[in-house]
């Protein structure tokens, strides 16, 4: 058997990676690297024939390459992962693995390979509806934000929060994030434009999703209040 991993183009692995983000069914909150052009990415081949690939990013500079955040093997070739992974780490030199728990081909050899494995964030997707109501309250578009899709809570007349949409992900999910003012905080309003935020990227034809910092309690609580669930987590990992 003869393994070999080759830096190409992104277009190389292309038919790959709709097979990975079919298979995943959950946002890769990672899909934005390629676009951006922060990723460096490779094919592997066994016997010249392609059956999978693999991609690397900087963890914190961009610039960078340390960490290993994408693979992806074909099923029949599965099998080959002891051999196939750390020709494709000692390839890149990547020190790192950075990834998503709920992508369970990754995580689980981030788990056999690396130490001090730690979780940065907490990844949510949308659980169930809620019917939440403040007297008062306006949800609107923010027509001052031209090209953007930027929306408003007003409160009587005031705007207390606002928040919008990331769209660089994978179809059909659509991050959401928000912000409420520092005085307003804590009085249900970060809730209540989750919630209509969830409702209006269901109008747009997506799938609402979401991510807060491990250490960001009162995010974390107003998602979980708004209807969304913990889907998974972005963990990181050095190798051994």
């Amino acid at each position: 058997m003869k393994l070999k991993i080759i830096k190409t183009s992104l277009a190389q692995v292309q038919p790959f990676r709709d097979l990975f983000l079919a298979e995943s069914r959950f946002q890769f909150v990672y899909n934005k690297c390629h676009g951006a052009g922060w990723a460096d990415t490779y094919l592997f081949t066994i016997d010249e024939t392609p059956i999978g690939y693999g991609s690397v990013w900087g963890k914190n500079n961009r610039a960078d390459r340390d960490a290993i955040f994408e693979y992806y093997l074909l099923k029949p070739f599965r099998k080959f992962t002891d051999k196939v992974f750390p020709e494709f780490q000692q390839v890149s030199g990547a020190p790192f693995i950075e990834c998503q728990s709920n992508d369970t081909q990754l995580a689980g050899i981030l788990f056999e390979y690396t130490k001090n494995i730690y979780a940065e964030a907490i990844l949510f997707e949308a659980d169930f509806e809620t019917n939440f109501e403040i007297q008062g309250t306006i949800f609107r578009r923010d027509e001052s934000k031209e090209g953007e899709d930027r929306y408003v809570i007003e409160h009587n007349g005031e705007v207390v929060a606002d928040g919008g949409y990331v769209w660089n992900y994978n179809f059909p999910y659509i991050d959401m994030y928000y912000e409420v003012k520092e005085n307003k905080r804590q009085q249900g309003f970060g809730s209540l434009i989750t919630q209509e935020l969830k409702k209006e990227a269901y109008r747009l034809n997506r799938v609402p999703a979401a991510r807060c910092n491990i250490n960001n309690k009162a995010s974390k609580a107003t998602l979980l209040k708004a209807g969304m669930r913990i889907c998974g987590h972005i963990l990181i990992g050095e190798f051994k």
